[in-house]
């Protein structure tokens, strides 16, 4: 469900568009790409006389990672089709192959903000960096799904505690995950 309307009339001012899309590789591997368009809604100038005209991108980059089944980034690769300022920006986008080694689901915003904070990094791109790790749970999400039902999934399921939804306590940890729901302490029977 949207949104209602406002109750006060609004001009546009700024749009953000994140696409991710995954995919799986011949090599067993996946790859995740990620881009991130910022535009305004009005022109304004620009050095030396130039004008930014609405709808053209501020900023417009991508970053793909490649990683294994352990969530391990074993390749990366960052990109920009338009940056503010041009190439003083677009130059850090080599440094994100330090990407490369860190763990998607293993402290990985913190291990991104440590390495490219402030000046170590590009702010839209890092930013952009902090969706991989939920586009990777849901990129595996079919290939867990096959090895529960084939009964290799031993391991309690990694998204179980990860949200109110899916505390163990929960219905959807009733009806989904019966071997790992633990019934509230005010359902629990006294024998």
């Amino acid at each position: 469900m949207p949104l209602p309307p406002p109750d006060t009339a609004r001009e546009p001012l700024h749009t953000r568009s994140i696409r991710v899309d995954s995919f799986v590789r011949e090599d067993g591997q996946w790859d995740i790409e990620a881009e991130l368009i910022d535009v305004k809604a009005y022109d304004f100038p620009k050095r030396a006389g130039a004008m930014h005209h609405a709808g053209e991108p501020v900023h417009h980059m991508h970053l793909r990672v490649t990683i294994d089944d352990q969530f391990t980034i074993t390749a990366a690769m960052a990109d920009y089709d338009a940056a503010p300022y041009n190439q003083e920006c677009m130059a850090i986008a080599p440094d994100y192959r330090a990407l490369v080694g860190m763990n998607l689901l293993r402290n990985f915003r913190q291990a991104v903000k440590d390495r490219f904070g402030r000046t170590a990094g590009c702010t839209h791109m890092t930013e952009l960096s902090y969706v991989l790790p939920t586009v990777a749970v849901q990129t595996m999400a079919n290939r867990r799904r096959k090895e529960q039902e084939a009964g290799q999934g031993q391991k309690r399921p990694f998204q179980l505690e990860g949200c109110h939804a899916l505390r163990l306590d929960g219905p959807v940890a009733r009806e989904f995950y019966p071997k790992w729901y633990v019934a509230p302490k005010t359902e629990a029977k006294c024998e």
